[in-house]
């Protein structure tokens, strides 16, 4: 029964990875599900203040990726229409263009969105989408980088038994 609870919180813990790429899973209330299955379910257990950290890591990191995004487009000088195309383009490129949808769809969207608002050159459009790339980017290094992290701290909390 605990190889198949392992079992469970690996496909957990693989699927908040994937959703740390794709923006439509949560991938990393995901991973931090597959912490709490691991912690509450099976023979093992986590320290109460790491899992405590983790949660408020998982929410700053959560609140971060969606700022980053915002920030990158309105630092490289677009507005909401951008912003709004960079989201969209991200969404449809993941939907009908895996996995280069990844990189197409955001700086698709976010270069239609700048170009459709007033005062726009290609020149601004194209700086603009190069920015929601690069917030997607960052979004995604941060996500991973804790999913990953979850998975070393159940690593740890297994004994080697060789």
């Amino acid at each position: 029964m605990e190889t198949l609870l392992l079992i469970g919180i690996g496909s957990l813990l693989l699927l908040g990875i994937i959703g740390c790429i794709i923006p439509v899973i949560p991938g990393l209330p995901i991973s931090y599900v597959g912490l709490l299955v691991f912690h509450f379910f099976s023979s093992y257990s986590i320290n109460d203040n790491v899992l405590l950290f983790m949660a408020l890591l998982v929410i700053a990191v959560t609140i971060f990726d969606l700022w980053v995004q915002f920030y990158f487009v309105q630092k490289f000088g677009g507005a909401k229409k951008a912003v709004n195309g960079s989201i969209i383009g991200l969404i449809l490129g993941v939907l009908f263009l895996p996995p280069f949808g990844l990189i197409i769809g955001p700086f698709l969207g976010a270069f239609l969105g700048a170009i459709s608002e007033e005062n726009s050159d290609t020149y601004k459009a194209i700086k603009i989408a190069l920015g929601a790339l690069a917030g997607f980017f960052v979004g995604v290094v941060f996500k991973i980088s804790v999913s990953v992290y979850i998975i070393y701290i159940i690593f740890q909390a297994i004994p080697l038994t060789w």
